[in-house]
């Protein structure tokens, strides 16, 4: 790593904070059309910040939906080539009432900058941008290819980017992929991401009377859907947390001594993770610590539920309908599609008399499971130890990227997660925040990962 290169972030740390603090100001949440000219401006503020950098070829580009941005800085064909993938779109702020500072004015408190976006994703993409930048102002210059691709939909499905990544495949042809939208096991302890769980997301809708009923006149002699929806939902899993749906762990693999072996090696605290989460207590399926049960083994959540009346005081009614979200989350070779048509026949098995039930699949996404054993990810370990001061641990995600998936499959090349958002950061929360500490050292680490790249291959 240059002397230059070093000073260089050194002497811009303040102008990167507040660089970064213009782009978590504005209001791009894509859920909601009131800030679709909002979400716009923050793909033109994106765009004439990777171009101030340096980059050679910028380009917002129009979609059906919210614009993309994609650069590009080709040095050499014959040098590998890499595509980073990000989003510059936010998370709704409701409730807005639990902030402690107003979540689009970039807040510094005890080391951290507080405001939606800075953990998911505008504070990782702002790495990234930062990192060309110190590489590209230094005359360094660039040992790789890197081609950006910036969304504007992943927190309403990435619905454009199938589609816009088949289009433009010989365009932002690479040799590799890196998404830096995934966590850190601790703010000292860098992570790479080497599986992730799939996705089988579902409606049940039981249907009773034709309307509410007066619970004084018919309860009792009417079948309340309310309680028809809580049978079944408390029959989906038995008294060891194990999911009760026939053939649900047909497909899941057995958890290696290997892994086993590794998980119990990392400094993860249980107790500080049930503390995080504000949780009495701990519990899963037995038999298995909380990392296997995150990382390893399927889980079943509702989501949610809603029936009757819900507002203050009381209203004795027997509801006509009763609603719930379930959410399954998928190890390595269990189908989405599958899962999904297992959970309908079982629910539909469990469907009591007097009421009739609707089972709807909403989305889903695959798993995913990486290969470490390879240059990309040694190249990753080795720009990851100088900055953190650490060798990398390996970690599995909890949840769902169904865009990784087909990362690999469009690309044909490896995927490497190499995310920088710390334990708490609150991303889809209220007080959402960053860890300055890290960010910066998150960019010092991409820009050390080029020379890298181009030393051990992908």
């Amino acid at each position: 790593m240059s002397h230059n290169l070093s000073s260089y972030l050194d002497e811009n740390r303040d102008r990167f904070e507040t660089e970064l603090a213009e782009f978590l100001e504005i209001p791009s949440v894509s859920t909601e059309s009131r800030y679709t000219k909002d979400v716009e401006r923050c793909a033109r503020w994106l765009a004439e910040h990777i171009e101030s950098a340096g980059v050679s070829k910028v380009e917002v580009i129009p979609t059906a939906g919210k614009p993309f941005v994609v650069a590009e800085h080709v040095v050499n064909p014959d040098l590998p080539t890499l595509l980073v993938y990000g989003h510059y779109d936010v998370q709704p702020v409701d409730p807005e009432e639990l902030w402690d500072s107003p979540p689009f004015e970039a807040t510094v408190r005890d080391g951290k900058v507080f405001a939606r976006g800075s953990n998911d994703d505008k504070g990782q993409v702002h790495m990234h941008i930062k990192a060309l930048e110190a590489r590209l102002k230094t005359g360094l210059g660039m040992p790789v290819n890197v081609k950006l691709v910036i969304e504007g939909e992943e927190e309403i499905g990435s619905v454009h980017l199938e589609s816009f990544l088949r289009e433009n495949s010989q365009r932002l042809a690479c040799d590799a992929v890196v998404i830096s939208d995934t966590g850190m096991l601790g703010p000292d302890l860098p992570s790479i991401g080497i599986g992730l769980r799939g996705l089988a997301y579902m409606e049940i809708q039981v249907d009773g009377p034709s309307g509410d009923l007066h619970s004084g006149s018919y309860g009792g002699a009417v079948t309340n859907p309310a309680l028809a929806l809580a049978e079944i939902l408390a029959s989906l899993k038995d008294e060891n947390g194990s999911v009760t749906i026939p053939g649900f762990y047909d497909r899941v693999r057995e958890i290696t001594p290997e892994q086993h072996a590794a998980t119990e090696a990392l400094p993860f605290d249980e107790e500080d993770f049930r503390l995080e989460t504000g949780s009495v207590s701990l519990n899963g399926e037995t038999g298995f610590s909380t990392l296997e049960r995150l990382w390893y083994r399927p889980a079943l959540d509702v989501n949610g539920m809603i029936s009757g009346f819900t507002g203050e005081g009381a209203k004795t009614v027997l509801p006509a309908q009763a609603r719930a979200k379930v959410s399954m989350r998928l190890v390595a070779d269990q189908d989405p599609d599958e899962i999904a048509e297992l959970f309908e026949k079982h629910v539909m098995s469990l469907a009591p008399e007097g009421v009739r039930v609707h089972v709807k699949s909403l989305h889903g996404g695959w798993p995913w499971g990486a290969n470490p054993d390879s240059p990309l990810f040694d190249a990753a370990a080795a720009a990851l130890e100088k900055p953190f001061g650490r060798e990398p641990v390996y970690v599995g995600e909890g949840g769902s990227i169904p865009i990784v998936p087909l990362f690999e499959e469009i690309f044909e090349g490896p995927v490497l997660l190499l995310g920088f958002a710390p334990p708490g950061g609150n991303a889809h929360a209220p007080n959402e925040w960053m860890d300055l500490s890290v960010y910066h050292r998150g960019i010092e680490t991409i820009a050390r990962l080029y020379d890298e790249v181009a030393h051990k291959g992908v």
